[in-house]
């Protein structure tokens, strides 16, 4: 069985990022591959604060409980998909410090990425998979792009209400990137594995 995990990465009060998130882990579980679980992580739920690790997630050393659940969350699935709003042209600043905890865990596994932004949230996932890079991460060419003004219904609403998510009602279409995405994650995940079983973190560290 391969495991592939669905990661909400805005951890926002009043964000858009729980709907893109809970339809992309439903979608998945219809439109992907036979063998393939996927769970959904919400990166809300983890309570991280800002990297206050004694060392760098390269040791794998980690004094603090928080830190080992993400650790245990990550480590667990074969590849991942990051769901990933776009801040300010770029990574929303908890999804990185997320990452940044950790390293060993990451490692030759495979990633796609769901983004959402006016601009369907491209330009987080460029960056994206820049650090993917970095991490042993092999990022997946077929992505998922959502934009905030045509994949969200805001009839009937107040849209000067800052608080103000609309509801999410993604194209049809989107179902098939994601199915796109979600094969070659798993073709990648699959074909990672006997590196994953060569490089134990015991030997790494």
């Amino acid at each position: 069985m391969t495991r592939i995990a669905i990661i909400a990465g805005s951890t926002r009060t009043h964000r858009r990022g729980k709907a893109v998130a809970d339809w992309t882990f439903t979608t998945a579980r219809r439109v992907a591959p036979e063998g393939v679980d996927v769970e959904l992580v919400d990166l809300a739920g983890f309570d991280l604060p800002v990297l206050d690790e004694p060392a760098s997630g390269a040791w794998g050393i980690y004094a603090h409980e928080h830190t080992r659940r993400w650790s245990e969350a990550i480590a667990a699935v074969d590849g991942y998909v990051l769901v990933t709003p776009e801040y300010n042209h770029g990574v929303p600043g908890p999804l990185k410090n997320a990452i940044d905890y950790l390293y060993y865990e990451w490692n030759h596994k495979a990633v796609g990425f769901v983004g959402y932004g006016v601009n369907g949230g491209v330009r987080a996932v460029e960056q994206l998979r820049q650090i993917a890079a970095e991490l042993k991460l092999a990022d997946v060419a077929a992505q998922v792009a959502l934009n905030t003004f045509t994949d969200f219904d805001y009839t009937g609403v107040d849209i000067t209400e800052p608080t103000v998510t609309g509801v999410f009602t993604p194209d049809d279409r989107h179902a098939g990137d994601l199915a796109k995405l979600l094969d070659e994650v798993t073709v990648w995940s699959r074909a990672l594995a006997p590196v994953r079983a060569q490089t134990p973190e015991s030997d790494e560290r």
